[in-house]
């Protein structure tokens, strides 16, 4: 029996991918919701509704309750209220269906020359973006703000792009790396002053609940979680990976020095800055940056690092052997591996938690980036 296409798929990929992965958002919010199993949303709705109620939720009380912490700004009990004061039932969905739009909308509104190649990029992203959607992650915010503002930047629009990168900044911090790339667009010292004035705004929101007197403790309160939840267990990043976990007490000057080693490339390659293959490297490389070095990295959290590895791997101009081996390697590592339904629990925690195969694999695509950063 021969297999046919229907002609509506083959007439609208995008729209067919994109049909397919909205089904599959729907079918696994609603299963976890009706059973019960949406922590991570009940973490942002509650903590946001303590903040309105003027209840701290930045306290041991609150991880007990909940079996987690809450990591996230003061900024964000702000932005999040609107979902937060939605039903329990409602809200869940309105969070995942319309992060999974915008997260596809990012995607398929990138710039012309992804044109031919957005439909493989959204494909190649599409398993590791249901496993954020299965336990309400926010990383999928993080992953489409850093994508809009890219897209913004090079359409000339500096002003929304940077609004894009504040929110991400003052809500998850990540975002701020994207500032760099400021740099290799008209006008932006004008730039640096709006993310300035709009960082000051956000940053004072909180305000119209706790007053400026009560701004700072809340700031604070929120800091000694972060620190607290840092130090609590090992994450999937190359700062945890053994051996070299061994440094571990010293990655705040891992992360700098390679933070550091990125930003000096840059601006050696101040030529290549009108390049558009540089600049989509640049992305990319900060984007990897921030979930391979991170405090707190997660196998789904890859998914803001391996959007970036696409944005550079569709426009290398030659793929070697190794460049193709690496990618599907990561395809099934960080795609087929961690999904319970395709490999056993206990194979991926053997494979990815304890010889951390996915984060090393990641590390050869970084610095396989990086090198083509260096040779400009």
């Amino acid at each position: 029996m021969k297999l046919t296409i229907p002609s509506s798929i083959r007439q609208h990929p995008k729209t067919s991918a994109f049909i397919l992965g909205l089904v599959v958002a729907i079918v696994a919010t609603a299963l976890e919701t009706f059973r019960l199993r949406y922590a991570n949303y009940l973490v942002y709705a509650d903590s946001t509704l303590d903040f309105r109620n003027g209840i701290n939720p930045y306290t041991q009380d609150f991880v007990d309750a909940h079996g987690r912490y809450f990591l996230y700004t003061p900024v964000f009990s702000i932005l999040f209220l609107p979902i937060a004061i939605l039903p329990k039932w409602l809200g869940p969905f309105v969070w995942n269906l319309g992060n999974y739009s915008l997260f596809a909308l990012s995607v398929f509104t990138l710039p012309k020359p992804f044109d031919d190649y957005k439909l493989k990029i959204f494909l190649s992203l599409l398993l590791i973006l249901e496993q954020s959607i299965f336990p309400f992650q926010f990383n999928i915010v993080v992953a489409y703000c850093f994508l809009f503002a890219y897209s913004l930047l090079e359409r000339g629009h500096g002003f929304w792009a940077v609004c894009l990168i504040m929110i991400s900044t003052m809500t998850k911090v990540y975002g701020i790396v994207e500032l760099l790339l400021l740099f290799a667009y008209q006008k932006p010292w004008r730039h640096l002053l709006y993310a300035l004035a709009i960082g000051v705004v956000l940053a004072l929101l909180p305000a119209l609940k706790t007053g400026l007197g009560g701004l700072i403790p809340c700031y604070e309160n929120w800091w000694n979680m972060l620190t607290q939840h840092q130090s609590d267990t090992y994450y999937t990043s190359l700062l945890y990976a053994w051996p070299l976990r061994l440094i571990l007490s010293h990655y705040r000057i891992v992360q700098l020095l390679t933070i550091g080693l990125v930003v000096v490339t840059f601006f050696c390659r101040y030529k290549k800055w009108n390049d558009f293959r540089f600049r989509a490297t640049v992305l990319g490389v900060l984007m990897g940056w921030i979930i391979l070095f991170g405090d707190s990295s997660e196998t789904h959290t890859y998914l803001i690092a391996l959007a970036g590895y696409m944005l550079w791997y569709v426009l290398l101009e030659h793929h070697t052997l190794f460049d193709k081996i690496l990618f599907w390697a990561m395809i099934v590592f960080f795609g087929i591996i961690p999904v319970d339904l395709f490999v056993p629990i206990d194979v991926h925690h053997f494979l990815n938690n304890t010889l951390y195969i996915n984060v090393y694999l990641y590390s050869v695509a970084w610095g396989r980036m990086c090198l083509t950063l260096w040779r400009g």
